[in-house]
């Protein structure tokens, strides 16, 4: 009777420099492989059969692997930066131990292996939603998979990120998801001057840190003899169908939510883009008024407006000392967001005096308060399709720095074409994008003056 031949004895320990093992490739004779912290060579082809010792196996055990004992931790962080109509370019953060390069997945299937954290993924299908997630490896194996990263592919057409279908230039109101005197108003009574609604606000998931919910005020419902979530995701579709777009804000005067880590980067983003699918809304407007992290607010801004695709709408209401320079956290968070985002709508009201871009100072509620901020944006970084004004809609919905509509306009002429303008004369034109109001119901108690004033001057720009 003859015995099985003794296993070879394996080489000492040596550094591996192959690729984890995995099932699904095929491997010639002489390909290596890391497998159990060791490193194995193929003695002839072999697809699917597991790294063992036998001799009568398709692998040779080369010996233990130096530098590691455990396998990597999940890479954080995955973000997308350019999206085309066939391409995603992803990048992520490493995780702690020893790496040696990391796995990319697409829809669970793998797509590439590279040694850095970041890549750029080929060959996908235009106007496709995909879900993206990248493993580390080392000798001793493969980490678990990141958080998955939804993303949708343009659709090849030549609009810009962000742009959607809105106007070149933009009126964005704020609708009041609750009811503090100015007027209620359901979605659908929104008129039409408006092009961008912006919902206020999210409310914070207690469960989750980051992450959002909405609902309708029980309130404002009162208010309106009864208004439900039905009647409500129905108005967005109303709005929809009237050319309007409608946006979720985040935030506000009490708003309190926290993006200041990987974790809640993802949570706030996957709870955004849950919201936009489950009531309709076309993107997010950012208005924390208790501070930002600018990097992780970033990650997860560029986390939706992947999910969301081409025409994902994204905005911030920054208070005025927030951009004084770009030095200033949500400075710096509007121009690392710069290649998603739609607007920034700065509040030029419950402010006091502040620098312009020329170092004179400007009282809030004048022309030249407007028109001196508005430049240290457009000087700082931010393209003028990026810029809007925002003022309070009446003397009762701000504390201060209301001004007349027509002041308002005339700001946007001295800015676009250096006429109507106040003692400050900007050094160069800029046809910004628009306005923003606090709020449309408060407009709404006032007739209407501020929508039907500065919609039909915002046409006549250049």
């Amino acid at each position: 009777m003859l015995a099985a031949p003794a296993a070879a004895a394996p080489a000492p320990a040596a550094t591996c420099t192959a690729a984890a093992w995995s099932a699904s490739a095929v491997y010639q004779g002489g390909d290596t492989a890391t497998y159990g912290g060791h490193q194995w060579t193929a003695k002839w082809w072999t697809q699917g059969e597991t790294p063992g010792a036998a001799d009568w196996g398709p692998w040779r055990d080369d010996g233990g692997c130096a530098g590691g004992s455990t396998a990597p931790a999940a890479p954080t962080g995955l973000t997308a930066g350019t999206v085309t109509a066939s391409t995603v370019a992803l990048s992520w953060t490493a995780p702690s131990g020893t790496v040696q390069g990391y796995h990319v997945y697409s829809d669970g299937s793998q797509v590439a292996t590279v040694t850095g954290t970041s890549t750029t993924v080929t060959g996908l299908t235009a106007a496709t939603a995909y879900d993206f997630t990248v493993s580390a490896y080392n000798a001793v194996g493969e980490s678990p998979r990141s958080a998955a990263l939804p993303v949708t592919t343009s659709s090849g057409g030549s609009v810009p990120p962000g742009s959607g279908d809105l106007p070149k230039h933009v009126l964005t109101g704020y609708w009041q998801n609750f009811y503090n005197g100015a007027k209620a108003l359901r979605l659908s009574d929104v008129p039409t001057t408006y092009d961008l609604i912006a919902v206020a606000f999210a409310d914070a998931d207690p469960s989750k840190p980051g992450a959002v919910t909405f609902g309708v005020d029980s309130g404002l419902s009162a208010q309106l003899g009864g208004y439900t979530a039905a009647d409500f995701t129905a108005d967005v579709a109303t709005a929809h169908d009237r050319g309007q777009k409608v946006i979720l804000s985040v935030g506000g005067q009490n708003g309190t939510i926290s993006v200041a880590d990987s974790t809640a980067a993802t949570n706030f983003a996957d709870s955004v883009t849950a919201l936009m699918r489950q009531y309709g809304f076309d993107g997010v407007d950012i208005d924390l008024e208790n501070g930002v992290n600018a990097t992780y607010l970033a990650q997860a801004l560029h986390r939706i407006a992947s999910a969301g695709g081409t025409g994902t709408i994204i905005t911030m209401a920054p208070q005025t000392i927030d951009m004084q320079s770009t030095g200033m956290e949500y400075f710096k968070l509007a121009l690392a967001a710069k290649d998603v985002l739609t607007i920034n709508n700065m509040q030029y009201y419950n402010s006091g005096s502040m620098n312009g871009c020329d170092g004179k100072v400007y009282s809030q509620g004048t022309e030249d308060f407007l028109t001196a901020l508005a430049c240290i944006q457009l000087q700082g970084g931010l393209d003028a399709s990026q810029v809007g004004l925002g003022l309070p809609a009446s003397g009762s919905a701000a504390g201060g720095g209301y001004q007349s509509p027509s002041a308002v306009n005339d700001a946007l002429d001295c800015l676009a074409t250096g006429t109507h303008c106040g003692s400050f004369t900007p050094p160069s034109h800029w046809s910004v994008r628009g306005a923003m109001t606090w709020s449309i119901n408060w407009d709404a108690s006032k007739g209407y003056a501020f929508a039907n004033t500065v919609a039909p001057h915002l046409d006549t720009l250049p």
